[in-house]
């Protein structure tokens, strides 16, 4: 008999209008490390060094973030900034105009942080200054929550890096996300439209990035702790026992949310959630950790299928719409399958270079995906902006002592102290703390552990100009209803 631990809800939409502005964030005393989000100032010179030294695989990675084809990291880039970007609704679609000066600044900075020329700095700096000084607002239909979730993490990202840097206009920017991000990320968090397990997992995520992020770039420890309780707590499906409903521990591997919707949107959740785990660990809070690791058996759970491996499965119950009507997903959805995004690098370095823990079936995906790019490297519509990627580059790391991967992160453990969140353990709210019991062969052998069956040793990077191509094993994208996809 399949059993699982974790109960399931769900989602599929929103239907919103533009965002309300709020009054700037107060800047409490905290003890926030700067640069703290997705990259430190030990990152960054790691970066720097292995890249001086041609260390592989960092030089592949740098490979990819310099690419020609890679437009968006060059040095010349004219920004092109709107008084209202907008995502869905009737309006002009003009929000394709932030997401990709987002990530021209963002690999402008990053390039910038490892190179020390100031060149690519300073058009970081006019893009970031261009659109404070002109956004007044983002509005579109119910994908304009997307909008601000995903670009206001990536954007407070950049600022984040830029931070210090002559002419940056800190206050300005942290204004713009105050004020039209934010109220949108309080929106979709705390919604009443529809019943909350209506919306996706990926809904939740993107906008939890995004207040964590304000809150980090704005020194508001508030927005910090609330995207912390909300992640062991929350009613939503980016709560992480809603995230991931099903755990089979007999085999290691746990199921994602959107499993039964398609494989491109379980990567993104994988993203999403990876982004939030290594801001928070940057802080000093320990979300990779949480019910046993939970994230890194969904991780094992979707990479292991996108490899074209069988995994076990539990039909899926959301409340859907406003009469919360019961859907379910009988099977798991092979929509998308194979796809390639650039999620990989950073759990698989978190899980096993930090902690000492196995990942193999992570570990051949990126093997078969060659080393991670981002922004323009996969394909030109909005999800291949989803990340902001370059993974290989940026969250290498070299495996950690054993009382290095014993160690909890440094910079403070004083966060989220009304979630429960002191260590690794989760909060004892979260269903996944029951056992799974039994798994049935229809993911393997009975007993076997699907998240030690993936490559043992199998190379990880073989092309010297960092560009490697995909193997047979894996599954082509479908293209079937890909623009819509692409929209999240």
């Amino acid at each position: 008999m399949l059993k699982a631990a974790g109960a399931a809800t769900g989602a599929v939409g929103i239907g919103i209008g533009t965002g309300a502005a709020a009054a700037p964030a107060t800047a409490a005393p905290t003890s926030f490390a700067h640069p703290g989000m997705l990259h430190t100032r030990a990152d960054l010179e790691r970066m720097a060094a292995k890249v001086k030294a041609g260390a592989a695989p960092y030089t592949e990675g740098y490979a990819k973030l310099t690419l020609t084809t890679g437009r968006h990291s060059q040095a010349a880039w004219r920004p092109n900034p709107q008084v209202t970007p907008t995502r869905g609704g009737g309006g002009v679609q003009n929000y394709g105009a932030l997401y990709r000066d987002i990530h021209a600044a963002y690999q402008r900075a990053l390039r910038w942080k490892i190179t020390g020329d100031t060149a690519y700095a300073d058009t970081a700096r006019d893009i970031c200054n261009a659109w404070s000084g002109t956004l007044k607002g983002i509005g579109g239909g119910s994908e304009v929550v997307l909008l601000a979730g995903i670009y206001g993490y990536q954007f407070a990202n950049v600022g984040e890096l830029l931070r210090g840097y002559p002419g940056f206009d800190l206050a300005r920017f942290q204004d713009m996300l105050v004020k039209h991000f934010y109220p949108m990320n309080r929106h979709m968090m705390y919604r009443e439209t529809n019943c909350i397990g209506h919306y996706w997992a990926n809904w939740d995520l993107c906008t939890m990035a995004s207040i964590m992020a304000i809150g980090i770039l704005c020194d508001d420890r508030a927005k910090f702790d609330e995207t912390v309780d909300y992640f062991y707590n929350g009613e939503g499906n980016g709560a992480l026992a809603k995230a991931i409903p099903y755990v089979y521990n007999d085999v290691g591997l746990a199921q994602w949310q959107e499993s039964g919707r398609d494989q491109a949107h379980s990567m993104m959740g994988i993203g999403l959630m990876g982004t939030i785990c290594e801001m928070a660990w940057n802080q000093g809070v320990d979300l990779y950790g949480a019910d046993d690791s939970r994230f890194r058996k969904a991780c094992e759970y979707v990479a292991r299928y996108n490899l074209g491996y069988e995994v076990p499965y539990t039909a899926y119950t959301w409340k859907n719409g406003v009469h919360c009507v019961d859907t379910v997903q009988k099977v798991i959805s092979e929509g998308g399958r194979g796809g390639g995004r650039p999620v990989w690098a950073r759990v698989y370095n978190h899980y096993v270079n930090r902690r000492g823990m196995a990942m193999p079936n992570t570990r051949e995906m990126m093997a078969r995906s060659g080393p991670e790019g981002g922004g323009g490297h996969y394909g030109p519509n909005s999800g291949g902006f989803d990340e902001l990627g370059f993974g290989t580059l940026a969250y290498t790391r070299d495996k950690a002592t054993a009382a290095e991967a014993a160690a909890s992160p440094s910079p403070s453990k004083s966060t989220a102290a009304n979630s429960g969140t002191s260590g690794s353990s989760g909060s004892s709210k979260s269903p996944a703390a029951q056992s799974s019991g039994d798994v049935s062969t229809q993911g393997g052998k009975s007993g076997e552990d699907l998240a030690a069956t993936g490559a043992s040793d199998l190379a990880l990077w073989t092309a010297a100009t960092g560009v490697t191509a995909v193997a047979g094993g894996l599954l082509l994208l479908r293209r079937r209803g890909q623009a819509r996809r692409d929209a999240e």
